[in-house]
């Protein structure tokens, strides 16, 4: 099984792992992902990937990272079946071959996984066509009864990758605007990819940050508004 954690420093990462996993540091290899040293308007951090056997058991309940990778990517109940069987269908009559599993369950949310040769067209450009499937398959849920259930839809790890590549682009934006002291127009987003633009630069007292335009996909503006 393999789990991904953050911390300030490599240390605090793997305490971290080891707390929310309930095993002693020597039960698991370490993987070091990414690192950022601390700079005065970057905050440091060490990313790392757990590896544990799969005869080793994790702590149930402490981590939400081990519920979703332990749990059973079989639909249970008639409305995961209907969820399953409506996104296989629609992108089957797209022309794709598909297979789907469920990726995680929590309280009122749930994973749902895609797997195909064509994933990169399910995904398509920064993420339309995947977000498009994504919004589809909720208002479906909603149609069964479930508008309070919030479905996320991903494949090839898209929105993980693509979440990591928006924080980098954040940062990178603040640094060009501080320098030229010109704000900076990034390419339209989607509500989520905005909200992290926003969450990710908010702690940076010399940048403010703001949505322009009109309909699902706005833009953020990063401007440099100086030290106070």
């Amino acid at each position: 099984m393999v789990y991904e954690y953050e911390g300030k420093t490599e240390k605090e990462a793997i305490e971290k792992a080891a707390t929310e996993l309930g095993l002693e540091q020597d039960m698991f290899d370490v993987e070091i992902l990414e690192t950022q040293k601390n700079s005065l308007f970057k905050k440091g951090f060490v990313k790392i990937r757990v590896h544990v056997e799969d005869n080793v058991k994790v702590a149930g309940e402490t981590n939400s990272a081990a519920r979703k990778k332990t749990v059973d990517p079989v639909p249970q109940g008639e409305f995961e079946e209907k969820i399953i069987s409506f996104i296989k269908n629609v992108i089957e009559k797209m022309g794709y071959e598909v297979k789907v599993d469920i990726m995680f369950r929590e309280e009122k949310k749930m994973g749902i996984k895609l797997e195909s040769s064509s994933s990169s067209i399910l995904i398509g450009r920064k993420g339309k066509n995947l977000d498009a499937l994504q919004l589809l398959l909720n208002v479906y849920a909603g149609k069964l009864g479930h508008e309070d259930v919030r479905i996320i839809l991903d494949t090839e790890n898209y929105r993980i990758r693509r979440e990591e590549s928006l924080v980098r682009l954040a940062y990178t934006t603040a640094d060009k605007v501080r320098s030229s002291k010109n704000s900076i127009l990034l390419e339209p987003m989607n509500p989520f990819e905005r909200r992290l633009i926003h969450t990710t630069l908010n702690d940076i007292p010399d940048i403010e940050t703001k949505s322009e335009g009109d309909g699902l996909y706005k833009q953020v503006r990063v401007f440099y508004k100086g030290l106070c």
